[in-house]
């Protein structure tokens, strides 16, 4: 790694610290959990300490830190805002994100030969601070795990709503001259497709659902009464998790009299199941359903303002646009992959299908005389 990208990694890393040790300290204010409150003001700490390792750094080789020290109240402000909104449990999977990142950045700093001994000694602290706050991260979010799910679905609801109906609204503009005309056909079109999504979802979840308890309840029975069939299973699974044949064979010898935990280690290892994490059906028709409606109401509402075709078409993408972006950053919160990446892909795959069926309107309307004005 050259010189230059060095220091450009490290001025990152003072800015993402920088920002770190702020929002900490701000979000610590803000939950009113007095076990999150010292977990947050003690990250806020370890990121103050980690900005001396930068600071110094940077001006060994020459270069200023006052202006990164400034830092942006107003990035500060619109984020503990956004926290605000999303709630703890999406918080926590944003802030997970973020030192996901320094732990990478960290990682490829470590490999540079531009730092010293005592520098990479210093840097590995850090990064052994980054992976606390990861697990500790990962604990908190075990406690928002069904909440979290929930979010996936409704999103996912709410982001199918928004395509399908901004593409009927958009191929409707196209075809017809009349709002009213595009507002309640777009509008019966949604109004069936949540229903078709939220029963679509529950059949589906709920048919998931029967076969993982069915083969959870076999496995259990077997547990129960044939344990003895399956240590030599046990001892495999261990093999490949790379632990020594001396420590399988005590995990199957245990297994073997211990019902509930060769039932846990047969249902993860052989079937990839855990019974906490059976999705519940019927909140998942729900959200899908409520949430396709609510994502349809984005692109639809203009055409109900009675405003001129080309207004309402415009503010109809407008919106659909802000509603897709809201949508690709929780997509990509809670999947934990770049946000930027996310929202250009929905926003752009949204308004490009919308696009399309405008001229598929157009196209319509051209050949079978169809305009209403």
């Amino acid at each position: 790694m050259k010189n230059e990208d060095v220091i450009r990694k490290a001025q990152k890393a003072l800015k993402d610290e920088l920002f770190a040790s702020k929002i900490y300290a701000r979000l610590s204010k803000t939950y009113k959990d007095e076990r999150i409150q010292k977990k947050l003001l003690m990250f806020s700490k370890m990121e103050s300490n980690h900005l001396s390792f930068w600071i110094n750094f940077l001006r060994k080789r020459g270069y200023d830190t006052v202006n990164i020290l400034k830092g942006s109240k107003i990035k500060i402000y619109f984020y503990s805002l956004l926290f605000r909104i999303l709630g703890l449990g999406l918080t926590l999977r944003m802030l997970e994100s973020g030192e996901n990142e320094a732990i990478e950045l960290y990682s490829e700093l470590l490999e540079s030969s531009e730092l010293s001994g005592d520098e990479k000694n210093s840097l590995r602290k850090i990064l052994e601070d980054e992976f606390v706050h990861e697990t500790e991260f990962s604990y908190e979010e075990s406690r928002f795990e069904e909440f979290l799910e929930h979010v996936r679905d409704a999103i996912l609801g709410m982001n199918d709503g928004l395509v399908e109906i901004l593409s009927v609204t958009t191929g409707l503009a196209g075809a017809y001259g009349s709002p009213f005309y595009v507002a309640i056909g777009s509008l019966i079109v949604g109004l069936a497709g949540a229903l078709s999504m939220g029963i679509g979802s529950f059949v589906s979840v709920r048919a998931q659902r029967q076969v993982h308890e069915g083969i959870l309840k076999n496995v259990a029975i077997a547990a129960r009464y044939v344990p003895y069939l399956f240590q030599e299973k046990i001892m495999k699974f261990m093999l490949k998790k790379g632990l020594s044949k001396e420590v399988s064979i005590k995990i199957s010898e245990e297994a073997k009299v211990n019902e509930k935990l060769l039932s846990k280690i047969l249902s993860e290892e052989e079937y990839g199941l855990k019974e906490e994490k059976l999705e519940n059906p019927l909140m998942s028709g729900i959200y899908t359903g409520l949430f396709y409606i609510f994502g349809s109401l984005f692109p639809l509402t203009p055409y109900f303002l009675n405003l001129p075709i080309t207004i309402s078409l415009f503010l109809s993408l407008f919106f659909a646009a802000i509603a897709l972006a809201f949508s690709g950053f929780i997509i990509a919160i809670s999947a934990g992959i770049k946000v930027k990446n996310k929202i250009m892909e929905m926003v752009f795959s949204g308004l490009g299908a919308a696009g399309i069926t405008y001229i598929i309107g157009k196209v319509a309307s051209i050949l079978f005389g169809i305009e209403i004005s």
